[in-house]
């Protein structure tokens, strides 16, 4: 009896020790799988974005520029009359006779085509901005160049106005609009005249003539350069002293402004070189911005007009003609009788300049492919006096010269 009292609680003792071993494994796996459980879940969620959101405030110069800008900057839309061609096909003899086999539709005639009308078809775009709240638009020439084309300004907002081309640069790819329109956002111009290569930059505009306010950010790559930059019915033209950068300038883009940090527009896009990666131009606000203002006053661009026809020397000129000078204008003729060096009566003549002559600088500054003598006169106008250091034969001089206006 005392045997098996013995026995029952020495079996009591090791079932208690095998259940609270069991018990302890249960208890430490599930605990483990819970502790493994919220681990994955935290991984899970820096993984795949689960848990508490973030929310990422940034404020740049360039998000700044942008929202102050964009309202300003416009798409430009050329609408044209064009001829509706249809084809037809003059009926030959014996075309009835065989008709009665094949059908109304038979025809052996030779296919012709004549116009049926015409329709309005969008034909292009282009980008400008607005200068005035009383509705001015500034875009480039070469986007407003066709005369018999209708033009309509699209705002940031959706609005569409009509638009009435008042100017077209004849030296530089400018062209200045006037929609009828008040209250108008407005951009705030900067100065061109201290940037740096290296510096930060902004370009907008209707790229491809299908994003509106696309949003390209680079940097000046060159200043001074010179380019001969082609497109629309323009053709070819000249441009010098224009600013070259890395943001991206689009087909459409043309006339959208180049902006600093500050949001100031220092540049209008023009052109880029096919075929190059990022490689942009843009005419300096400084150097257009007084044929802005001509137009805003007068209604048209007025120009300073000094009389002279010339050529611009580089080394090829100098080492062909045996000049002296590796820059500058050289006063010259044309081929026809009627262009001549100098303008009878003009500024120039009354000064005293002669055919032959080099005109090497203009109030200090020199006259070079970089700065051709037709950028140099354009910033000042009609009734300026000017200093001209002249070249003429063995000598130099200086003369004073008052600018008139070109008729």
């Amino acid at each position: 009896m005392h045997n098996d009292h013995k026995k029952l609680l020495i079996t009591v003792v090791i079932t208690s020790i095998v259940v609270s071993s069991l018990f302890g494994g249960v208890v430490g796996f599930w605990a483990g799988v819970a502790s493994r459980e919220a681990d994955f879940s935290a991984l899970r969620g820096n993984m795949f974005g689960a848990g508490k959101v973030v929310k990422v405030e940034e404020e740049s110069s360039v998000i700044s520029a942008v929202e102050k800008v964009s309202p300003a900057v416009v798409s430009i839309i050329i609408s044209k009359d064009l001829p509706i061609i249809e084809e037809f096909r003059d009926a030959p003899l014996g075309s009835d006779f065989f008709r009665q086999f094949f059908g109304e539709d038979f025809n052996l005639g030779v296919p012709q085509f004549r116009q049926n009308g015409t329709e309005r078809r969008e034909i292009g775009g282009g980008s400008g901005f607005i200068i005035s709240p009383d509705g001015y638009v500034v875009t480039n020439r070469h986007v407003v160049s066709d005369e018999a084309a209708d033009y309509t300004v699209l705002t940031n907002s959706g609005k569409k106005y009509s638009a009435k081309v008042l100017a077209r640069d004849t030296v530089n790819d400018l062209a200045v609009l006037k929609v009828d329109a008040s209250g108008l956002p407005a951009v705030e111009f900067g100065d061109s005249a201290g940037l740096k290569a290296g510096q930060s930059v902004i370009a907008i505009g209707n790229a491809l003539g299908e994003f509106r306010n696309t949003v390209s950010v680079g940097v000046i790559s060159g200043l001074a350069r010179s380019v001969v930059a082609s497109g629309g019915l323009s053709g070819s033209e000249q441009l010098s002293n224009v600013i070259q950068t890395d943001a991206s300038i689009n087909p459409g883009n043309s006339g959208g402004p180049l902006l600093n940090l500050a949001g100031q527009v220092i540049g209008i896009n023009t052109a880029i070189v096919a075929g190059a990666q990022n490689i942009g131009f843009a005419l300096p606000i400084n150097e257009v911005r007084p044929s802005i203002e001509s137009v805003r006053q007068t209604g048209k661009i007025v120009r300073p007009w000094l009389g002279v026809r010339y050529v611009l020397i580089n080394d090829a000129l100098a080492e062909t003609r045996k000049l002296p000078v590796k820059s500058g204008a050289l006063v010259i003729k044309g081929e026809n009788e009627n262009e001549l060096a100098i303008v009878p009566g003009s500024p120039a003549d009354k000064a005293g300049l002669k055919e032959n002559d080099i005109i090497l600088k203009l109030d200090g500054t020199d006259i070079n492919e970089a700065n051709p003598l037709a950028n140099a006169l354009g910033r000042h106008k009609p009734g300026d006096e000017v200093t001209l250091k002249i070249r003429s034969g063995e000598s130099e001089k200086e003369v004073k010269v008052k600018l008139e206006e070109l008729k």
